[in-house]
This record gives C-alpha cells, structure tokens and sequence, in this order.
C-alpha cells in the first residue's frame, strides 16, 4: 500500500499523471479540484471566501485520503503542494495506516505552454484559468517537499510515454529515509 503526494503548478500535469498512476496500479485518486468544485457549486462560488474553501476542501480530502488508507487503499492525492502542513499531514497518515509515502512533482518550467493548458482544458470552477509570470515563477520554486523521504520530479513538458515507467518504479520501490 502506498500514499502519493502529487506537487506542481496549475497545469503541469498532475491530473493527468495522478489518473495514469491510479489506473496502472489500482490507487484511488482523491482531487482536489473535484472536491473544491462540488464545494463552491454547491454553495455558490461568490458567497465563500476563497481561502475558507480551500480550507474545507482539503479537510475533505484529508478526511477520504484517511478513510481510504483506513480501508488497506493505495491513494494518490493529486494537489499542488504549497504548505509545509500537506507534507507534514501525508507523511503522518502513510506512518498510522503503514502506507510507503512517495512524493511526485511534475514540473513543466515554460510559463507559455502552462498558460497554454490553462486556457485549453475543461476547467471546474476552482482552477485558474491562466497565470501571470510572478504567479508561475512562485509556483515554480515553492512546492514544499517533504525532508525524509525520497522525491521524484518528473519533466512534464515531454509525453508521458517518457515518464511513466520511471514513475510507477519509484512507486512501487521500497521507500527508505534520506540523510541530509
């Protein structure tokens, strides 16, 4: 059993590589996107302040990524990862349910090709629909990683034919501590 902590900017590719992985290995893909959508059109987008729905919506996705490994489920978690309390909260549920913890960052570092898939995807109400150049360059350089364990950047710029088997083996190796 494992636990994923999918990272990377809006539109780098972490949905499509979280459903690829969730397919391949039988892994429940728990989105943030989805989960923060069905919130805001359930309540109307306007009458929430957007940083309390972000707050709900991952103690949403907290609560079936637990429910899930409770269950013996390998899950991804497909959400950039912007706060050192998504790391700290992963890595203490794959300890409690015995879940390999693996961490994947798709990096796609070309601010025209991530606004090009911004504005050229079926967006659900919580994402972005395009970015501006400090936005990306913040994004870029400040997905919290986790300091013990092993993480897998992944160029999402190329097809992921390229990429896929290189991920699903670091999935599926034995997870082991860093020294630093």
């Amino acid at each position: 059993m494992f636990f994923i902590q999918m990272a990377g900017f809006p539109g780098a590719g972490k949905s499509t590589l979280a459903r690829e992985i969730g397919k391949r290995t039988g892994a429940v893909v728990i989105d943030h996107d989805v989960v923060k959508s069905a919130l805001l059109h359930s309540i109307n987008e306007n009458t929430l302040e957007p940083n309390l729905a972000g707050k709900i919506s991952y103690n949403i996705d907290w609560s079936l990524i637990e429910a899930q490994l409770s269950h013996g489920n390998s899950v991804v978690f497909d959400s950039p990862c912007f706060y050192k309390e998504m790391i700290e909260k992963g890595t203490q549920l794959a300890e409690k349910y015995e879940a390999s913890y693996k961490y994947v960052e798709c990096i796609l570092n070309d601010y025209n090709q991530i606004n090009e898939r911004l504005r050229n995807r079926n967006r659900m109400i919580s994402q972005i629909k395009e970015t501006n150049q400090e936005m990306f360059n913040y994004g870029l350089h400040n997905s919290k990683k986790p300091l013990n364990h092993k993480c897998l950047q992944v160029n999402t710029n190329l097809p992921i034919e390229n990429y896929i088997d290189e991920v699903i083996h670091y999935i599926l190796e034995r997870n082991y501590e860093i020294t630093r």
